[in-house]
């Protein structure tokens, strides 16, 4: 998280949606598409759920990492979207708080933030979900950021190497793991980053502090361990 993200510095990284009515132009391409045939209604219900853009049914407090605990972000921090039908996942974002977890989760939830990560990891290795995977989340200040990418944020403090615990790196590991196995995103520094590397930012998080050697080592012995019971 590192410095606060207000409403007008999200508006000015373009965080904000102007794109036309993606469900009207699809539906009218598909009509196109048949002419004038008639589809069956069970057809059509498929099609329409196959569209990219449209929204998929959310269960009230589901999360997509098991075991996560599920507190909503202010709607105002996040976009609503139907990830990945509409935007490539292919990036995680590593963040620290700069502060605790309940601070983290009080400005989440704050409309005015402008800002807000898919998750939190504790000190204590417990995971928070605040932004379903499906949509975009105001968290790096990059809007095609924002759009490819999954943020984790960590409690703590970049200039307090006591921070990141062993609870933290391997209960990080093993949700950067899963992310990254949902989506097919390699484990390597490309595509696992941390929010000083987004381009155009003015954070230093996760700072000289955070081990990247060690915590990839963790999330490549985490993808290993899973990889043989995974299935597209």
């Amino acid at each position: 998280m590192g410095a606060r993200t207000g409403p007008a510095a999200a508006a000015a990284g373009g965080d904000g949606d102007g794109r036309p009515g993606r469900r009207a132009l699809l539906v009218g391409a598909a009509a196109a598409a048949v002419g004038t045939a008639v589809l069956a209604r069970e057809e059509l219900s498929r099609l329409w759920w196959r569209l990219p853009g449209v929204d998929k049914p959310r269960v009230a407090g589901a999360v997509d990492f098991r075991g996560a605990r599920w507190v909503a972000a202010s709607a105002a921090n996040y976009r609503r979207a139907d990830r990945p039908a509409d935007y490539r996942v292919d990036r995680v974002v590593v963040h620290v708080t700069q502060g605790g977890y309940a601070s983290a989760v009080k400005v989440f939830q704050d409309p005015a933030h402008g800002a807000a990560a898919h998750y939190i990891v504790r000190a204590d290795g417990r995971v928070t979900q605040l932004i379903r995977e499906l949509d975009v989340a105001f968290h790096a200040g990059n809007r095609e950021y924002n759009e490819r990418s999954v943020g984790i944020e960590h409690e703590g403090f970049v200039d307090d190497a006591s921070s990141f615990t062993d609870a933290l790196y391997a209960a990080s590991a093993r949700l950067t793991a899963t992310v990254c196995g949902r989506y097919g995103i390699p484990v390597d520094r490309e595509h696992i980053i941390g929010h000083a590397e987004v381009p155009g930012t003015d954070h230093t998080d996760p700072g000289r502090f955070w081990d990247w050697d060690r915590y990839l080592g963790l999330v490549r012995a985490e993808r290993a361990r899973r990889a043989p019971n995974e299935r597209s």
